[in-house]
């Protein structure tokens, strides 16, 4: 009777054909479970990668802040290179749209939608200015990272404490005045699904205590590289889009809700296809 396991059978010496062994086959690995291996693979050497190569980067940007006081070169030789390299190493490709859009030498405020944490590489990588981040002062409290944000002139925002928040805008203001640009999110929050969210007025009372312009810039589909509340990286696209300056005479608190709509309108137009602004 016909064996029924898995097995290769082998001849021992020429002369006695009737010895054999029989050598087990490799077991067969159903392909689910080869991507799954295949997954965890990426998900632990992109992540352990991108952990120790911040670490190294925020080495190499306390030594860069003895000699930048403004940030700036902790902007353009710490900031930007870090960004890049892991876009790159995870495989992620940004198209950018609209680079026609920005002055570098005209402070402005930069507003866009927020869908992943990629958008923070994708935004250092590939809008060509120094500007400073307005983010939650949780991040600030992130060992080494924190610091180095701090030393870039980054701005914390507390969520908790609305007298903190109001001084961190005026910090904000103030620095938009003395020619240095700022980013926000105007959402507050990333989106789960690339749907844009409710708009904080924070931002739009920030522009208009600075005077500085608003540039919109939409980001359309980085929710799909690396989703909310997940560290898992997916390979592929997304798009980055700056619009044109929005200028600010003939708006004031009293239709800063007309501003925010607008600003709106031309993020939602760029996601749904409609190329405003």
């Amino acid at each position: 009777m016909r064996d029924q396991g898995c097995y290769a059978t082998c001849s021992i010496g020429q002369h006695d054909s009737a010895k054999s062994f029989r050598v087990p086959e490799a077991p067969y690995i159903p392909e689910v479970f080869q991507d799954t291996f295949n997954i965890m693979v990426r998900f632990i050497s992109l992540n352990s990668f991108i952990a120790i190569y911040s670490i190294i980067m925020c080495l190499w940007v306390i030594l860069l802040s003895f000699f930048d006081r403004s940030g700036r070169k902790i902007h353009f030789f710490g900031a930007v290179p870090w960004a890049k390299i892991i876009l790159w190493v995870c495989g992620i490709k940004v198209r950018a749209v609209g680079e026609a859009n920005i002055d570098p030498l005209l402070p402005r405020i930069y507003m866009c939608n927020h869908q992943s944490y990629f958008d923070i590489l994708a935004l250092l990588a590939y809008l060509p200015v120094d500007f400073k981040f307005i983010m939650k002062q949780e991040l600030m409290k992130i060992p080494l990272l924190g610091f180095c944000m701090k030393r870039a002139g980054y701005i914390s925002i507390s969520r908790e404490d609305p007298r903190k928040a109001i001084k961190g805008m005026k910090e904000a203001a103030e620095k938009a005045r003395e020619g240095i640009s700022i980013l926000i999110f105007p959402e507050g929050t990333r989106s789960v699904d690339g749907r844009l969210q409710d708009f904080k007025k924070g931002g739009f009372n920030l522009a208009l205590k600075s005077g500085c312009d608003i540039v919109p810039v939409t980001i359309k589909n980085s929710y799909r590289i690396v989703p909310k509340g997940s560290l898992r990286i997916n390979r592929g696209s997304f798009e980055i889009h700056f619009a044109r300056p929005i200028p600010l005479g003939s708006y004031s608190k009293r239709n800063i809700v007309e501003l925010m709509e607008r600003v709106k309108g031309v993020m939602s137009g760029r996601i749904n296809g409609e190329g405003i602004g």
